[in-house]
């Protein structure tokens, strides 16, 4: 350890870790602290955007989950993440795919794969990470909410995961052959701001963009994955490194299409809909910067 700051945070597939936080972990980086991501599995089951590469889709190639780690492997170069690990070692664990419910939100698939990371064992998954939080002895930990943010189940795995990865590596007499025990003293949900979200749908709805995100009302009822913002404990501002989002998520091209309307907010809101990155507090005591509501730094308080 080179850094008296040290992030770990829990992903379910390669790109979640740049939609949610990449802005944070590039501000992080920046700043001398040691950021880990651990992913927990390839996304095997995801959706193909770059028409010459849909052989790779798991119907048919099924090579999805390599491609996938290239792409997590350059955008981690674009935001300086040096340490970025697979849950168990690339490929314990496979994307368990998601079907839509009728009330807008994702649940498991109809037919999974036996090696799905929605079917594995709690306890086993969660040793895997115990070893990597007694390794890197993070002070602060981010993943999902209990609901993944939009129901996914490889999400709300990830969230459970980490969640009780996190309660066994403090216990010093639990599996003394997986390190030292390490107690996080914060642990984070990655959240989407309410006010961000209804404002980034005026600016889609007013510059005339009425299919993304397509039925729903800036004034009317949210999806799941967005959090009122009485419920907010942080918002980092990582303004000053949106570029290196955007270009990280460009390395996801599988999967992300950043030149369409929603990405391309940034170019007109960026440091309000995209720079700044929202969290809920599960563990530890908020601790405000000055007369701000929020904490603007995840280590705050420490």
């Amino acid at each position: 350890m080179t850094s008296d700051r040290r992030l770990l945070l829990v992903h379910a597939h390669p790109d979640d870790e740049t939609i949610g936080q990449g802005a944070t972990m590039a501000k992080y980086v920046a700043q001398g602290a040691e950021v880990t991501l651990v992913t927990c599995t390839a996304g095997e089951m995801g959706e193909i955007l770059v028409p010459e590469l849909e052989h790779l889709a798991a119907d048919r190639e099924d090579g999805l989950g390599v491609h996938r780690r290239g792409e997590l492997d350059n955008a981690m170069k674009v935001l300086g993440v040096t340490d970025h690990r697979f849950l168990g070692g690339f490929g314990t664990y496979r994307d368990s795919g998601m079907k839509w419910h009728e009330d807008g939100h994702a649940i498991a698939a109809d037919d999974v794969h036996e090696n799905a990371f929605w079917l594995a064992d709690l306890t086993e998954a969660a040793d895997h990470l115990v070893t990597v939080i007694r390794e890197v002895r993070p002070q602060v930990l981010v993943t999902y909410d209990q609901f993944g943010g939009y129901g996914h189940p490889d999400h709300i795995k990830a969230h459970r995961v980490a969640m009780y990865g996190a309660q066994l590596a403090a216990v010093p007499s639990y599996r003394k052959d997986l390190g030292e025990p390490w107690d996080i003293a914060k642990i984070y949900w990655g959240a989407m701001s309410e006010n961000n979200m209804r404002a980034s749908l005026r600016a889609l709805r007013a510059s005339g963009d009425t299919t993304t995100f397509e039925g729903m009302d800036p004034d009317g009822p949210m999806p799941h994955f967005v959090t009122p913002d009485e419920n907010l404990a942080a918002g980092v501002d990582g303004s000053d490194y949106l570029v290196q989002k955007m270009d990280a998520l460009k390395a996801h091209a599988t999967q992300i299409t950043v030149d369409g309307p929603f990405f391309a907010l940034s170019n007109n809101l960026g440091n309000s809909i995209w720079g700044t990155e929202f969290y809920r507090i599960a563990k530890g005591t908020p601790a405000p910067d000055g007369a701000e509501r929020l904490e603007t730094d995840l280590f705050a308080g420490l």
